[in-house]
C-alpha cells in the first residue's frame, strides 16, 4: 500500500518541509511557566546579573558621552549627531560579518574579548577626560571603535542566550533581557546626571569600565558542561551568501525580520517625536520631556515583564504588537493635552517591546544552530538600520506640518509596513509551496 502524501497546508508547513527543526539536546529542566523561570539556570543567572550592572553603566556612559561632546563643542548639535552616527554606522556596514563570526567561533570567548575591549575603551576615555586632554575627535574615535566591536558583540550576545537556557526558556530569557535593558534605561541616565554634577564626566567612564568586570566575571564562572554549545562552523567561502539564502528560503523567519525592519524605522526615532511633541506642542520644559521619556520606558519595562510570562512567541502576538504600536502613535499625535499624551506613551512602550521580544524569539527559535549567528546579524542590521531613515523623516515632517503630523504619519506608515510585511511573506510562502508541488509532480511522472 502506497503511503499517503503529506500535504503542505500553511507557510509553516512549507518552512518545516524545507528546513526541519534541528535536533538539540533536551533541556535539563523543563519549562513550567513563571515570569522568572529562566533564572533557575545557573549560567543565565550569572549572565543576567552581570547584564544589569553593565547596562546601567552603559546608559551612564552614553549620558556622559553626550554631555562631554556638548562641553567640548560649546553645545554643537551637529557634533552630537555625528557621534551617534559614528557609533551605529559600523553595524550597518559590517553587522552581517559580525553575525558570521558568531557562527565560526565559541560565543562565550568572543563575548569575553568584546567586553574586555569595551572596558579598555571606557578606561581610555575616562583618563583622557580626567586629565583634561580629551578632544572631540577622541570621542569620535571611541564611538566608531565601540560600534565596530558591537558588530560582533551584539549578534553574539543575542545568539548566546539559547545556549544558556535552551529553546524552551528562550522567549522568557529574551523578555527578561529586555526588562533589564529598559530598567537601566531609566536608572542609568538619572544616576549619571547626579554624578556628572558632583564628579564631572570623566569618572562616569571609569565607573562604566568597572561595570564590565561583572559581565566578564559571570562569563568566566559559567559551567561549560551546562551550555548547549553547537559545533562552530568551519571557515569557508560564501558563508555570508549562504546565510542570506537561508533566510530568503524561510517565510517564518522573513515575517519577524520584515516586521522589525518596518517598525524600527519609527521605533528608533520615537524619542525624537516625544521631544518635539513635549516642546513644540505642549510647551513643556526639559523636566517634562524627561517625564515623557520615562513614561515610554516604564511602558516598555511593563511590556517586557508581560512578555516574560508567555511560554511561546506567536505570529498573532507579533502582529498585534506592531499594529498597536502604529495605532498608539496616531493616538499620541492627536492627544489634546500633555497628560493624555503621557497616558498614550505607556501602552506605546508596551507595544514596542512586544514587537522586539516576540520577533527576536521567533527568529532565534526558528533558526538552526549553525545559522543562528548570521540570522541574528541580519536581525540586528535591520533593527538598527531604521534609525538613519526614520529620524530625518520625522524631523522633515515636523518642519513641514508640525510635530502632530509627524507622529500621526509615522504611526500610519508603521501600520502600512505591517500590511506590507504580511503581503511579502504570503507571496514568498506561496512561491515556496509551489516548488515542492512541482518536485512531487515531476517525481510521479
Amino acid at each position: 500500500m502506497r503511503p499517503p502524501v503529506r500535504r503542505l497546508r500553511t507557510p509553516a508547513d512549507v518552512a518545516k518541509w524545507f528546513n526541519p527543526a534541528p535536533k538539540e539536546p533536551p533541556d535539563a529542566v523543563q519549562s513550567r511557566g513563571g515570569m522568572f523561570r529562566s533564572l533557575r539556570n545557573y549560567n543565565y543567572r550569572l549572565f543576567a546579573a552581570g547584564g544589569v550592572v553593565s547596562n546601567i553603566g552603559t546608559w551612564m556612559q552614553r549620558t556622559a558621552q553626550d554631555w562631554l561632546v556638548l562641553d567640548l563643542t560649546n553645545g554643537s548639535g551637529t557634533a552630537l549627531g555625528t557621534t551617534v552616527a559614528l557609533q551605529f554606522l559600523p553595524i550597518l556596514l559590517f553587522g552581517l560579518w559580525g553575525g558570521m563570526l558568531a557562527d565560526r567561533y565559541p560565543k562565550r570567548r568572543l563575548l569575553i574579548v568584546a567586553q574586555s575591549l569595551m572596558g579598555l575603551l571606557a578606561v581610555s576615555m575616562g583618563v583622557l577626560t580626567i586629565t583634561g586632554a580629551a578632544q572631540v575627535w577622541h570621542v569620535y574615535v571611541m564611538a566608531f571603535t565601540l560600534g565596530c566591536i558591537s558588530c560582533v558583540e551584539v549578534p553574539t550576545r543575542q545568539s548566546f542566550v539559547v545556549e544558556m537556557v535552551g529553546r524552551e526558556d528562550l522567549p522568557n530569557a529574551i523578555a527578561l533581557n529586555a526588562s533589564t535593558f529598559n530598567l537601566a534605561r531609566v536608572v542609568g541616565p538619572a544616576v549619571a546626571g547626579v554624578l556628572i554634577y558632583w564628579l564631572g564626566t570623566g569618572p562616569i567612564f571609569l565607573l562604566n569600565a568597572l561595570s564590565f568586570a561583572a559581565v566578564i566575571s559571570g562569563l568566566l564562572l559559567m559551567r561549560g558542561s551546562e551550555l548547549r554549545t553547537p559545533e562552530p562552523v568551519r571557515r569557508a567561502k560564501g558563508q555570508l551568501r549562504e546565510g542570506l539564502r537561508y533566510v530568503a528560503s524561510r517565510p517564518d523567519l522573513i515575517l519577524p525580520i520584515l516586521m522589525v525592519a518596518f517598525a524600527a524605522v519609527f521605533t528608533q526615532s520615537f524619542s525624537t517625536s516625544i521631544a518635539l511633541m513635549a516642546r513644540e506642542v505642549y510647551g513643556a520644559g526639559a523636566s517634562s520631556f524627561g517625564i515623557a521619556s520615562s513614561s515610554f520606558a516604564v511602558g516598555a519595562l511593563g511590556g517586557a515583564l508581560l512578555a516574560a510570562r508567555r511560554v511561546k512567541p506567536t505570529r498573532r502576538v507579533l502582529l498585534a504588537g506592531a499594529t498597536s504600536f502604529g495605532l498608539l502613535q496616531v493616538i499620541a499625535g492627536f492627544a489634546p493635552n500633555y497628560l493624555t499624551f503621557l497616558l498614550a506613551l505607556i501602552p506605546a512602550g508596551m507595544a514596542m517591546i512586544t514587537i522586539n521580544t516576540t520577533a527576536n524569539a521567533m527568529v532565534q527559535m526558528g533558526a538552526s544552530a549553525e545559522m543562528r549567528g548570521r540570522v541574528m546579524g541580519l536581525y540586528v542590521l535591520v533593527f538598527v538600520g531604521g534609525a538613519p531613515i526614520g529620524s530625518p523623516l520625522v524631523g522633515w515632517l515636523a518642519e513641514l506640518g508640525g510635530p502632530r503630523l509627524a507622529v500621526v504619519v509615522a504611526g500610519t506608515l508603521t501600520m502600512v509596513g505591517v500590511c506590507t510585511a504580511l503581503l511579502i511573506t504570503r507571496f514568498l510562502a506561496r512561491r515556496a509551496a509551489a516548488k515542492p508541488m512541482r518536485v512531487l509532480s515531476e517525481a510521479m511522472i
